[in-house]
């Protein structure tokens, strides 16, 4: 194989490689806000949780929220409206 064919499969890998990375590190960057938002919602509604360490969509706009001291809280909006953090049993 001569060396611009290399040049241009090698070219074409990192192309590949920079393209499915980028998705990758713009979810991050959501799932950074998400858990933000969710740590600020449930202080906001008085329950203790301190910061909410992950996330598990159910649908939409429902999530079963982890907080750091292991309490679990599905956050959700009610037929309402409204945004209601329900505590978890463990």
């Amino acid at each position: 194989m001569d060396i611009p064919r290399r040049l241009d499969i090698c070219t074409g890998f990192a192309l590949c490689a920079a393209l499915l990375a980028a998705p990758a590190a713009a979810a991050a960057a959501e799932d950074t806000a998400l858990l933000k938002d969710l740590t600020a919602v449930i202080a906001l509604l008085g329950l203790p949780c301190g910061q909410v360490v992950s996330a598990t969509p159910v649908k939409g706009d429902d999530h079963v929220a982890t907080c750091q001291d292991g309490k679990r809280y599905r956050v959700y909006i009610d037929s309402k409206g409204r945004v209601v953090a329900q505590k978890l049993k463990p």
